[in-house]
């Protein structure tokens, strides 16, 4: 086995949806991972190590050992290029080799939020890959808004109106995310990926509902409105960006769907009903 072979990987963000999946999925494989949280949470396989975006003295010490890193940016900061990059040249500077970001489907290269890490992200390292998943599935089964007012009410609130979304399985995220981040050449590109069809939240609320065996509407709000619901759980800068989010998802920003899944890992991505009714067996969502 080379040196490059035995390398761990930096997973930064492991205890979130995308990360834990894509650890889990690390050590099935037998790659040697160092899981970076805040808690330095242990998780099964994993070395555990301490990481806070926030905290520039945990950055040096969560690099040791390592030759390549999955990023996830801060969550619920909309200009998190003054936290990373710092990070991302001290993780070049360290001898990496390869990096792969999770952006969002919703913005481009270059655009607001993490887009400005994505357009930094080919210029700092000669392996890369952003991926830019559509909105995930599992904001309907885990800790998400929606899924909290689907276990309350039986209620989704949008402003999304009639718009599609190709929704994309956590799982499907991280199983791509592996293959950026061990396969030879690195993809050294963007990577759009969805689901097998695109949803209008009529859709998902009828068939949350269906594998529940209980009521799920989808009540449409207007922009103004979702940023005023929004605003009483997060700073409203936030809440306007989310709520901007949707107000383009109505327009049909997100109305498409990508063969992304298949062509990286050999299998199609998973269908939304499949996934809730994989997440819900069992419990009450």
């Amino acid at each position: 086995m080379t040196a490059a072979a035995t390398a761990a990987t930096l997973v930064v963000g492991a205890t979130g949806t995308t990360g834990s999946r894509t650890v889990a999925r690390l050590v099935a494989a037998g790659r040697p991972v160092r899981a970076a949280s805040r808690g330095a949470t242990p998780l099964p396989g994993a070395e555990p190590v301490r990481f806070d975006w926030y905290d520039r003295a945990t950055f040096a010490e969560a690099l040791v050992g390592c030759d390549r890193v999955y990023l996830v940016p801060p969550v619920g900061e909309p200009d998190p290029a003054p936290v990373m990059l710092p990070f991302l040249r001290l993780a070049r500077a360290a001898g990496l080799r390869r990096a792969v970001l999770l952006s969002s489907s919703a913005v481009p290269r270059g655009g607001p939020a993490v887009g400005a890490v994505h357009e930094a992200l080919p210029g700092m390292f000669a392996e890369w890959a952003v991926l830019r998943p559509s909105w995930f599935m599992q904001n309907f089964t885990g800790a998400h808004p929606h899924a909290e007012g689907i276990r309350r009410e039986g209620v989704v609130r949008t402003a999304t109106g009639a718009g599609r979304v190709g929704f994309v399985d956590a799982e499907d995220i991280a199983a791509v995310a592996v293959h950026a981040l061990t396969d030879e050449p690195a993809p050294n590109r963007e990577l759009v990926l969805t689901g097998p069809e695109a949803l209008g939240y009529d859709d998902i609320a009828r068939i949350a509902g269906e594998a529940l065996g209980r009521p799920v509407v989808h009540r449409r709000l207007t922009r103004e409105e979702l940023t005023a619901v929004l605003a009483e759980q997060m700073p409203d800068g936030f809440a306007a960006l989310l709520a901007g989010l949707d107000h383009a998802i109505a327009e049909g920003a997100e109305d498409r769907t990508t063969d992304t899944v298949l062509r990286v890992t050999g299998r199609p991505a998973n269908g939304f009903r499949a996934v809730v009714e994989r997440e819900t067996a069992g419990r009450q969502v």
